[in-house]
Order: structure tokens, then C-alpha cells, then sequence
């Protein structure tokens, strides 16, 4: 039953993000993604502490696919230091996220989680400010 329930749920919320998707602009698909992402860090560390290391493998790769996502969505040519700050940022993600795969650090994780919490906050601002 439980089974069941948690497919039911999935597949609401696949629907969900699809609506959401279609009808969202570019900054809040950003906001979209960077939820995603922290919100599969924190099942990743989870995975981590309850032992479950296929299922961080898993995690952590989602967060990657998204990480590399997000870094070749970036404008190169028009966006100047900006654009290669966040290149940097991204990639630093991605070399700590593959730090941690191996060594299991917590605290890497955490340094991971804190510096794109502060992205978002950047991006929820750009979005609200082009509202």
C-alpha cells in the first residue's frame, strides 16, 4: 500500500513540474532547478548518513547532471564576469560533489549546500526584481 501511495505521489509531482515548467519564465526555471538540486543534497546527505551509499551515488549524480545543467545553460558571450564567476562557482560544485562521493564529508556537502543557497537567493532576487 505504502508502495503505492509514494508512486501515486511521483507521479503527481512529475505532473506538477511539468505544468509549472511550461508556464514559468527563465529566472523561475533557474529557481526551479536550484530547488531540485538542494532538495536532492539533502536526500544525498541523508543517503549518507543512514549508510545507503547506492542511493547517494544516485543522488549525487542527479545533483551533477543538474550542476552541469545549469553551467551550460550559462551565457558565455554575453554575460561577461558575472557569467564566469557563476562558471567557477559551478564548477568548484561539481569537483566538491565529486570530493564527497568518495570521501563522504559532511562538511563538504554542507560548503556545497550553503554557497548555492546563497545563489538561489541571488536568483530569487533577479526574478523578483524582473517581475
Amino acid at each position: 500500500m505504502t508502495y503505492h501511495l509514494n508512486e501515486t505521489y511521483d507521479s503527481y509531482r512529475s505532473v506538477d513540474l511539468e505544468a509549472r515548467a511550461a508556464a514559468a519564465s527563465p529566472y523561475e526555471l533557474v529557481l526551479m532547478l536550484f530547488d531540485g538540486l538542494l532538495d536532492e543534497l539533502a536526500r544525498a546527505r541523508g543517503h549518507i548518513e543512514g549508510k545507503r551509499y547506492q542511493q547517494k551515488g544516485q543522488s549525487l549524480e542527479k545533483c551533477l547532471n543538474i550542476l552541469n545543467g545549469l553551467n551550460s545553460a550559462l551565457d558565455y558571450e554575453g554575460g561577461g564576469e558575472v557569467v564566469q564567476g557563476l562558471a567557477r562557482l559551478y564548477d568548484y560544485c561539481i569537483y566538491r560533489l565529486s570530493e564527497v562521493s568518495v570521501s563522504l564529508s559532511l562538511e563538504g556537502l554542507d560548503e556545497v549546500v550553503n554557497l548555492l543557497g546563497v545563489l538561489r537567493e541571488g536568483w530569487d532576487g533577479v526574478s523578483a526584481a524582473r517581475r
